[in-house]
């Protein structure tokens, strides 16, 4: 056999190099590949919108088939005109937004001067609501300026829309402050 020099170079080099790799613990031989069983394979699909700024991604809600199934994956929508399937860092974790187990299921009531909070139900919640809209409003409502024109307005009350909102939502949210008599509506696109 001829081993030239610089073929006894690659011998042992190659014979170094392979025996310091399997000293790492890789293993060189040739291994079965099994295919793992996507976790969203019986999943629930639902399309969605971002909620945390005013550009509305598009997402794609994966949930658990059962009644009240558990959130198992969130991804961007590749077929919202949007944001074609990305999502920023804020949007891949809107999953811990449902998930998360310090998430309030049910309104909490803080009353005047107190520094605790407590559970209300949600008819009490509305209700309560309603109530202070309705008086604030016909405490402060306006039917005529200082010029003598209607104008038919509150001031004292102000609204801000969602970012989740579409236009037609938007419309009809800014439909229904406008005949209460809001003057400052605002939507989080514009903050």
């Amino acid at each position: 056999m001829g081993v030239t020099r610089r073929k006894f170079f690659q011998i042992t080099g190659g014979a170094a190099a392979g025996l310091a790799v399997s000293r790492l613990g890789f293993d060189l031989s040739p291994v079965r590949a099994y295919a793992e069983t996507l976790k969203t394979k019986d999943a629930k699909e639902t399309t969605t919108i971002c909620c945390y700024c005013a550009v509305g991604c598009g997402a794609i809600v994966h949930t658990e088939k059962k009644e009240g199934g558990r959130v198992i994956n969130i991804e961007g929508d590749p077929d919202h005109v949007i944001n074609r399937g990305s999502l920023c860092s804020k949007g891949a974790s809107l999953r811990q937004l449902a998930e998360t187990e310090n998430r309030l299921l049910e309104p909490m009531y803080r009353a005047a001067n107190s520094g605790e909070w407590k559970p209300v139900s949600w008819d009490w919640a509305l209700t309560e609501i309603a109530k202070r809209v309705k008086a604030t409003r016909d405490a402060t409502f306006t039917e005529k300026n200082g010029k003598g024109q209607v104008v038919n307005r509150t001031e004292a009350i102000a609204s801000v829309g969602s970012a989740a909102m579409d236009n037609e939502e938007c419309w009809i949210y800014q439909a229904l402050m406008r005949s209460l008599g809001l003057v400052y509506v605002e939507h989080q696109a514009r903050i």
